[in-house]
């Protein structure tokens, strides 16, 4: 098979999931997550028996969809990291952004849907790269002097993160960023 037609097969294959994963979405924002696999492939503009060729089942799409939100989420906190400069204001901006998009996961309100996405090694591999990705950041911080040193840059990330969770409670992005503030007061050299 000539590469181009590779390329272009590996394009509509990718076009076909991502079709899917939106569908999915949008008709569990709508409703809730109790969807049948026929309303995601009217949605989605597909055949049953196409939908079936790429999942087997709505867990696996559910969980293809939060796998896919997950690394948008890491992509988006990396470009931030490498696009701002400064140790601290690095830092900052990737608590804020990490804050921000933990505020506007809150209108997640089913507990049954959010237990299910969260249980599985995709999100403990997420916290883990997440919790690293905040550790190098202090840990450049503390080299720069802008950081305290007197509690290790590992604990400094797991207090972070900790603290901006409560951003998923807060009522509007004003509050989240206070939050970011209270949370890098903290970091301040004692």
């Amino acid at each position: 098979m000539p590469k181009l037609w590779e390329e272009s097969i590996e394009a509509h294959r990718h076009q076909v999931r991502d079709a899917i994963l939106d569908a999915t979405a949008a008709l569990v924002a709508e409703q809730g997550p109790s969807v049948t696999m026929s309303q995601i492939a009217e949605r989605a503009g597909i055949g049953r028996a196409t939908l079936y060729k790429y999942f087997g089942d709505i867990g696996a799409i559910l969980h293809a969809w939060h796998a896919r939100q997950i690394t948008r989420h890491l992509r988006e906190l990396a470009e931030i990291r490498d696009r701002t400069s400064g140790p601290t204001r690095r830092l900052a901006a990737v608590l804020e952004a990490y804050a921000l998009i933990t505020h506007r996961t809150r209108r997640h309100d089913d507990i049954e849907l959010v237990t299910f996405l969260h249980r599985g090694e995709q999100v403990t591999e997420a916290e883990r790269h997440l919790h690293e990705m905040v550790r190098e950041l202090i840990t450049d911080a503390v080299q720069a002097g802008e950081v305290r040193r007197d509690v290790a840059p590992d604990e400094l990330a797991g207090y972070c993160l900790h603290a901006l969770g409560a951003a998923v409670a807060l009522p509007s992005e004003d509050a989240v960023r206070r939050l970011v503030q209270v949370t890098m007061a903290g970091l301040q050299t004692a």
